[in-house]
């Protein structure tokens, strides 16, 4: 084969694999923002966590913005309480609901799992386990200490 058409087959192959991550990044990212809220409305509406603790169900966007208060950093959660605060300052006033802890059934431990697993962001482990490698690394391992042989 000629070198014109080896460096345009290289191209091309690289093109197609950053395209295929592209792709699949995509896919994952699109499957995360569907099943999120999908998961919080089964947990609050569908096995009526909401009722359980005394709540009012939830409608389409207060499901998708109790999902990303749950899986957002400390900065996420407060830009969009924020956001509800200047857009409907008048909720944080009606304060009717009488809270209270739900009976301990199947359904609602269920609930609260599916509630706890889009809480729990895997991501946050990472910074974690990137500090225990750092200091992993800044104490070099110890040398061979076996005895000379004879």
């Amino acid at each position: 084969m000629s070198q014109p058409v080896r460096a345009v087959l290289k191209v091309v192959g690289i093109s197609a694999l950053v395209a295929g991550g592209l792709a699949i990044a995509l896919f994952a990212l699109l499957i995360a923002i569907l099943i999120g809220p999908l998961i919080f409305w089964l947990a609050w509406n569908v096995l009526d966590f909401a009722e359980a603790v005394g709540l009012p169900e939830l409608g389409f966007w207060a499901i998708v913005l109790a999902t990303l208060f749950l899986v957002v950093s400390w900065f996420g959660k407060m830009l969009i309480v924020a956001i509800v605060f200047i857009v409907e300052p008048s909720w944080f006033e009606e304060g009717t609901a009488e809270v209270h802890w739900p009976e301990p059934t199947l359904r609602n431990f269920v609930a609260v799992a599916l509630l706890a697993l889009l809480a729990s962001r895997p991501h946050a482990h990472a910074h974690q386990r990137t500090q225990r490698d750092k200091s992993w690394k800044s104490h070099p391992a110890p040398q061979d200490q076996s005895p000379p042989a004879v």
